[in-house]
């Protein structure tokens, strides 16, 4: 039996990723969109608050469509979380997405000269032995931004790109002159672990035994 990928996701950059697991893995994929609250919860540290919208989003879908055998659901959530403190102070702000082109500046600025990271959840859902099984797991990826200046940051807001964007911005757009390194997987800033994502799909087929 042959599993088909169904992506909860409006994104447009996940489905554009989500080819790529697909054609190694040779199984078709549907996109469709997840309509929810996607408000994070701040309180959470980041990596359980992308990891709680993912599933969010799984349990949606599921309720809407259902699950048949040959199938897979993969709903994700990418958020930045900016550190406050120092070593000694772990404290950090969630940024979502930004509610207007002045809190797009707000959050530019604080990306600007500094480390950030990106926490991407991901939840997969799938039938084993005619039972509902979910696993979710969240993969983290540092940014370092260069300084940015005033002027800067009004160029880029004025493109618009900021706007749908945790952190408010693209790392695979114009953004990217700003970024000098990354540590961790590159796809997971654009939106979806496809590397981690592949791993986890291969020892699910695996205990299907059908590839």
């Amino acid at each position: 039996m042959q599993y088909k990928l169904l992506l909860a996701s409006r994104s447009p950059r996940r489905r554009e990723l989500i080819k790529y697991v697909s054609g190694f893995t040779g199984c078709p994929f549907e996109t469709f969109s997840a309509d929810i609250d996607e408000n994070v919860d701040t309180s959470l540290p980041p990596r359980e608050a992308a990891m709680k919208v993912a599933e969010k989003k799984a349990d949606a879908f599921l309720i809407v469509h259902g699950l048949a055998p040959d199938e897979i659901i993969i709903s994700a959530d990418t958020l930045v979380a900016c550190i406050l403190g120092g070593k000694d102070d772990p404290s950090f702000e969630i940024l979502g997405k930004p509610k207007d082109d002045e809190d797009a500046r707000r959050m530019l600025k604080m990306l600007s000269g500094n480390n950030h990271n990106v926490f991407t959840g991901v939840s997969l859902v799938y039938l084993k032995e005619g039972a509902i099984r979910k696993e979710t797991f969240c993969v983290n990826t540092e940014v370092h931004v260069n300084p940015i200046s005033e002027e800067e940051i009004e160029k880029y807001v004025a493109t618009g790109e900021h706007r749908d964007k945790a952190g408010a911005y693209a790392i695979q757009g114009p953004f990217s002159i700003h970024v000098s390194k990354i540590t961790g997987e590159y796809n997971n800033v654009v939106g979806l672990p496809v590397a981690e994502l592949y791993r986890r799909l291969k020892k699910i087929f695996a205990a299907r035994e059908i590839i």
